[in-house]
């Protein structure tokens, strides 16, 4: 029997680099009061938070794993290290972070976007932040960005106590309690009341350890009147054993403010990718999230905004590519409860080689949510027979007064359309790479690609060239 031919997937060479495990400390694995103890005294936690995670390791260990979804039977938390500490200290200035954690970042784009269109950049190497930094102007203009640790043991305590996994709380689901009892790393931004900044602030987090879990928290506060768009980029290199994220972002919209949040996930094939993001929007705020989604073995990514405001909007805006052994369930929560509110989901999810994509949707209009409109589009390419792509639709409408649609097209690339291409001079990859293209093009041109800002139409050709190449590389 012919041995079937490997299809090459997205270009990992840059993210699957290894470099040499020269950690300053790393925990046991396992989860146990003990290690919770432990964790806590190695990061000089305040009281509240010393019980805080004893208090949510008590609620993981009563909450079962989740029985629907991707299988998470190859996750093992007795085998994963909730703890890495990098031999360095946080560091503002990139010059003084050590030479291989460096060359890392700078393999990944980092500081080279910094420099050219972001005002402030926070790195995350496994369980702590090497390098925060932010532009003086941006500080002038009382906005904050810094560690959350730092915040929370700070001036800005009392805020991060206010706020800290209030919208996300330890009893949403077995991995949100994980989250609350090992959580390391991540950053608090807060804007304050009428300040909109113009360009956007990052946060990159790459896990290097073997058979080890990240769980940084992402706090942001955008006031009254403010706006902000932030970046989040991710990565690891590929193991044999199974890495676990499991990360929490909890944001707050004011009353008239905007948030941007942009996402890409590029973790590697061994890792269970199961993050908990959510959104509160006041009235008259916007939440907009872009979310794409390369990586990871398993992936459960259903970002949530509450539309608590009237007059409150939310826009959701996803790409996902499932290749060989990929199982990536993604999708996106609303729920309506002001008056004149309105959300828009609109996804391209492609699979290949084997690889599954399911899409989610959840929206829920309550009861008092009056003229609330949502509208839902989904569309899936399955690039093989070997394939599998799903929509999963759930709609909770409690009131009469709302207009809520669904759309949902699922297939496969058109032999006649290949036909046609090919009988205009293309090659069959060409025109395989061009549908693709096309397919994710109005999504995709959302993304922060390569962890910039596309601000000029010769960066919008660019964007769009890379995308093509995306295309060619996925078939």
């Amino acid at each position: 029997m012919k041995e079937k031919s490997q299809v090459a997937d997205i270009d990992r060479s840059i993210y699957d680099i290894r470099d040499e495990e020269n950690d300053a400390y790393r925990m046991q694995s396992g989860l146990t009061p003990e290690i919770i103890e432990k964790l806590s005294k190695e990061k000089n936690d305040p009281v509240w938070m010393q019980q805080f995670r004893l208090q949510s390791l008590q609620i993981y260990n009563e909450t079962p794993v989740p029985d629907w979804g991707p299988s998470l039977e190859g996750l093992d938390i007795d085998n994963i290290a909730t703890y890495v500490r990098p031999n360095t200290k946080m560091q503002n200035n990139w010059e003084n972070v050590p030479k291989d954690i460096k060359d890392t970042f700078d393999r990944l784009g980092i500081p080279q976007a910094e420099r050219k269109s972001l005002a402030g950049v926070g790195a995350q190497y496994d369980s702590e932040l090497v390098y925060h930094n932010v532009r003086a102007e941006v500080a002038a203009e009382g906005v904050v960005y810094m560690d959350i640790e730092s915040a929370m043991k700070g001036e800005y305590a009392d805020m991060v106590k206010k706020y800290f996994m209030k919208l996300v709380t330890p009893r949403d689901h077995k991995f949100a309690a994980l989250h609350g009892a090992v959580w390391s790393g991540g950053s608090f931004v807060y804007v304050p009341k009428g300040v909109q900044l113009s360009i956007p602030l990052q946060s990159y987090f790459r896990l290097n350890a073997k058979g080890a879990g990240q769980f940084e928290h992402t706090l942001i506060i955008v006031d009254e009147g403010a706006s902000l768009h932030f970046i989040e980029g991710c990565s690891a290199p590929k193991y044999n054993v199974a890495n676990l994220h499991a990360g929490c972002v909890e944001l707050f919209v004011k009353k008239g403010a905007k948030l941007r949040y942009s996402t890409i996930e590029n973790w590697s094939k061994n890792m269970y990718n199961l993050n908990t993001k959510r959104a509160l929007v006041e009235e008259g705020g916007t939440i907009e999230w872009v979310s794409g989604s390369f990586g990871s073995h398993v992936g459960c990514l259903y970002p949530m905004s509450i539309l608590k405001g009237d007059n409150s909007k939310m826009e959701f805006t996803g790409v996902t590519f499932a290749g060989a052994g990929q199982n990536l369930d993604t999708g996106a929560k609303v729920v309506h409860i002001g008056k004149n509110t309105s959300s828009f989901m609109n996804t391209r999810s492609i699979s290949k080689s084997g690889g599954i994509s399911t899409f989610r949707s959840s929206v829920v209009v309550e009861k008092n949510a009056k003229k609330a409109k949502s509208s839902v589009s989904c569309q899936s390419l399955m690039l093989d027979s070997e394939s599998r792509s799903d929509t999963i639709p759930a709609m909770d409408i409690r009131t009469k007064d709302a207009a809520v649609g669904h759309e949902a097209k699922i297939g496969s690339i058109s032999g006649d359309a290949i036909f046609y291409l090919m009988s205009r001079g293309m090659t069959e990859e060409d025109a395989r790479a061009l549908i693709v293209s096309g397919f994710a093009d109005n999504v995709s041109k959302e993304l922060p690609l390569e962890y910039a800002v596309v601000r000029k139409d010769t960066d919008k050709q660019a964007a769009c060239e890379h995308m093509e190449q995306a295309g060619r590389k996925l078939r």
